[in-house]
């Protein structure tokens, strides 16, 4: 009798910590989790064009880079999947990928070119660095990187 509740106590146990295994991180008040189909070159992933049966889960719009985040075992996974379309789950700031400025009611400003057909300093790519992400996990989607 001592061995059956010895091993019921010890499958309630391991059972218990598989599920708390299992749970995702707690999503900060200031982020959200997003999963977003592309492709990685080392740190900066790029944003492919969502289908129906791969949509992602934010407003990402195609062709946007982002800086990965993660610990390195997982950065080594992905770039073992370099020029693989793949899909990423992870967290980002919120408003970090939204542009322009929010003036409410759904409204956003964003600046426009320059008159004189000049560069603005806002466009320098020295001056500003892609939105990040945090990974906290990836798995292959169905397509391919495209050569651009």
């Amino acid at each position: 009798m001592n061995k059956m509740f010895a091993f019921a106590v010890a499958a309630a146990v391991s059972f218990s910590t598989l599920l708390v295994a299992q749970e995702e991180k707690k999503v900060p008040k200031d982020s959200v989790r997003v999963s977003i189909p592309g492709c990685s070159k080392g740190y900066v992933f790029t944003a492919a064009r969502r289908t129906s049966d791969e949509p992602g889960s934010a407003d990402i719009p195609e062709g946007m880079h982002l800086r990965l985040n993660g610990p390195k075992k997982l950065m080594n996974e992905i770039k073992a999947h370099e020029g693989q379309l793949i899909q990423i789950t992870g967290l980002m700031k919120k408003g970090q990928y939204m542009p322009g400025v929010g003036i409410g009611g759904g409204v956003r400003v964003m600046p426009g070119g320059s008159p004189t057909g000049g560069g603005s300093m806002s466009s320098s790519p020295m001056m500003a660095s892609p939105p990040s992400i945090d990974v906290e996990g990836w798995r292959p989607a169905a397509g391919e990187c495209s050569s651009r």
